[in-house]
């Protein structure tokens, strides 16, 4: 498999925002969102077999790690490494964008599935046959750039009851949208989610990387 980093860092997104955890980033992804954070993860890494990236990841001595990218769902043997942590007693998180199906990771997994807004430009990649197979314990982010974004989101949580299905969150773009915007928006409306906030961006800077 093609790793771009393995790092110890605080979890900064999620509702375990603020938790030491190990982060194993996958290189490639097969989207190009507009607001991208990460892009040197499309091509940046080097090949490693499982039991390097698992052994690197037990060196740092923490039980919680997230599975990320890129897309890690990408790659064929992600789906036998979430299930060697879990085996072995992890905890696992998966970010996911959500255009390739879930189907096939361990159900002990934490999914932590994107659902792309329109500002993204990407909203049309999304696998909505997703949606069917979150259990109550992954959680769904919308990534949210401007009104526009945020009413899209509104709409598709209240139809769909989505935040009856697992916890909702609701992330501004760093830099583009306040944070105080977005959430008088979901007071305004009651609207029953998680504000989520890039917590790494805050602590360490929106430059630094390995954080």
């Amino acid at each position: 498999m093609k790793v771009c980093e393995i790092f110890l860092s605080i979890q900064g997104e999620s509702t375990y925002a603020g938790l030491p955890c190990v982060f194993v980033r996958m290189t490639g992804c097969n989207l190009r969102c507009v607001y991208c954070d990460t892009g040197y993860a499309y091509e940046e890494g080097r090949e490693m077999t499982e039991e390097e990236v698992f052994d690197q990841a037990v060196s740092y001595g923490i039980k919680t790690v997230e599975i990320t990218g890129g897309e890690p769902l990408a790659q064929k043997a992600v789906f036998s490494l979430i299930k060697r942590f879990l085996d072995s007693g992890f905890t696992v998180l998966v970010e996911t964008n959500g255009s390739i199906s879930i189907s096939g990771v361990d159900r002990r997994a934490i999914l932590i599935m994107d659902v792309k807004t329109p500002g993204s430009a990407m909203s049309e990649r999304m696998d909505a046959g997703n949606l069917k197979l979150l259990r109550p314990h992954d959680e769904l982010k919308f990534v949210i750039s401007d009104r526009r974004d945020y009413e899209w989101t509104r709409d598709l949580v209240r139809t769909h009851r989505l935040d009856g299905i697992c916890t909702v969150l609701l992330a501004p773009v760093f830099g583009v949208l306040p944070a105080a915007e977005l959430s008088r928006w979901i007071l305004d409306d009651r609207l029953c989610v998680r504000l989520n906030l890039q917590l790494h961006k805050y602590i360490y800077g929106p430059e630094e990387r390995g954080v």
